[in-house]
């Protein structure tokens, strides 16, 4: 028997599922996540969301977003809900470093774990892989995945919503990442009833007078452009996450104002959080990789054109570190 048919066969009857995502999770991550929760519920499947961390306050508009759990807050019963399933999907992340302290409880697990993901170089400790790094989102894998087993009469508005939330966000309202497959998937869900503009509208347009000042102060104060390296750098303080308050998905998309620099064909943003880590986001255009510059470099990983990582240095030296390792990858301006 396929894995494909060995997997249908086990969602035949009910089982205890848990659906794990990353930590920081995205509205990829969520939309999956949840998308897949709202599928199997449809076939009696008792179904519960992990999430690592708290997710951004601009997806609590989804549907079951507010019945996940959430690890930082409650380890102890994330844990038994990973030893309860007989099934765990895990999506949008495809190493278990991605959920820290849990890959212990996942390790130990005998319960069938179906991986659905398009990021590079999938560790071995799944059951089911479906992966495609040319996938524009695992929300369109997901879609495949519902399609490949037959399942698409279960396709809600709901479930289209998530979907979309995972095409539009990953995809950047379909400006980076597409592929002849990821716009016949948005027919099929606008033809289900999604209304892209109001989710659009959701989720970019909710900013707070809070955010705009962050951005503002970012922008104005912390930008640095390097003409010559086509590079241009946003850097945030420890001091500045104090002054603003900012928390959990206020920077969202901060990086990407970099790239609407004409000749910035690199950007990175890197900061310094409350409790010291460094963090960077890096995104590029072209042939710049840098999902190579993360993971040889920053301990990180994700796609040619977006990934992240964080830094062993503090934020000057990563800084300088960054600046230092460019020659590698771009070719000076002169």
């Amino acid at each position: 028997m396929s894995e494909t048919g060995q997997l249908k066969k086990l969602l035949s009857t009910p089982k205890n599922v848990a659906i794990l995502t990353h930590r920081n999770p995205d509205g990829d991550a969520i939309g999956s996540s949840l998308a897949v929760k709202l599928l199997l519920e449809q076939m009696h499947h008792r179904c519960r969301v992990i999430l690592p961390s708290d997710f951004p306050v601009v997806f609590e508009f989804l549907p079951g977003i507010k019945d996940a759990m959430i690890y930082d807050n409650d380890p102890e019963a994330c844990c038994k809900t990973l030893e309860w399933a007989e099934i765990i999907f895990f999506l949008d992340f495809n190493g278990l470093d991605r959920v820290e302290k849990m890959a212990l409880t996942i390790a130990d697990s005998k319960a069938y774990k179906v991986l659905i993901d398009h990021h590079l170089d999938p560790e071995p400790f799944a059951d089911y892989y479906l992966t495609d790094t040319g996938a524009s989102s695992t929300c369109e894998l997901v879609y495949r995945f519902v399609r490949s087993l037959g399942y698409q009469n279960y396709l809600s508005l709901e479930i289209a919503d998530c979907l979309f939330t995972g095409i539009i966000t990953d995809t950047g309202s379909f400006k980076y990442g597409t592929n002849p497959e990821v716009y016949r998937m948005a027919a099929d869900l606008k033809e289900i009833g999604v209304d892209d503009y109001a989710l659009q509208d959701a989720i970019f347009n909710s900013w707070t007078e809070r955010q705009l000042n962050i951005l503002g102060h970012a922008l104005r104060n912390r930008l640095e452009v390097l003409p010559e390296w086509k590079t241009g750098i946003i850097r945030l303080t420890k001091g500045d996450y104090l002054k603003y308050q900012i928390s959990r998905g206020d920077t969202e998309g901060v990086v990407n104002y970099i790239l609407m620099i004409k000749g910035i064909e690199l950007a990175a943003f890197i900061r310094e959080m409350p409790l010291g880590e460094i963090r960077l986001s890096l995104r590029s255009k072209g042939d710049i990789s840098v999902q190579e510059i993360a993971s040889k470099h920053f301990n990180g990983g994700g796609h040619k054109n977006a990934s992240g990582g964080t830094s062993d240095l503090d934020l000057q030296g990563t800084i300088e570190r960054f600046k230092q390792i460019l020659p590698l990858y771009i070719k000076q301006q002169l």
